[in-house]
């Protein structure tokens, strides 16, 4: 059995499929385009984590940021530097980085297409949790 509406209510051990193009696309804080995928309090889920779709188009750079919680950026497409503190590093399609709590962060595109990445935040993330530096 598939589902794909947040409106179902799930049983335990029930699969569950969402497809990304019924994920809105929005602006976030931190200046990159943002899909929710998964979050615990909009899907009929329980989750510790939340997962989101991010995009960073050639040229950018995400804002400045931090979090309360742990972070990890799964690279899907594209290539970056990737900030953590005073810490950059070249980032490209394949590789996970870790970003600890508390840590300033950010992403510039410094590629040709877009920097696409998965984000998972853990726990699931909350705007309140959240600093924009810039």
């Amino acid at each position: 059995m598939f589902f794909n509406s947040p409106d179902v209510s799930l049983k335990k051990n029930t699969m569950y499929v969402k497809d990304l193009n019924d994920c809105q696309p929005f602006f976030a804080g931190d200046n990159t385009w943002l899909r929710e995928i998964l979050h615990p309090e909009k899907e009929p889920l329980e989750l510790r984590y939340s997962l989101a779709y991010a995009t960073v188009e050639p040229g950018l750079t995400s804002f400045l940021h931090s979090l309360k919680t742990s972070e990890v950026y799964y690279i899907l497409q594209g290539q970056g530097i990737m900030q953590i503190d005073d810490e950059k590093v070249a980032v490209f399609q394949g590789q996970t980085i870790y970003i600890p709590p508390h840590a300033k962060q950010c992403i510039t595109n410094n590629g040709n297409e877009n920097l696409v990445f998965l984000c998972i935040v853990d726990p699931a993330w909350k705007i309140e949790d959240e600093e924009v530096l810039e």
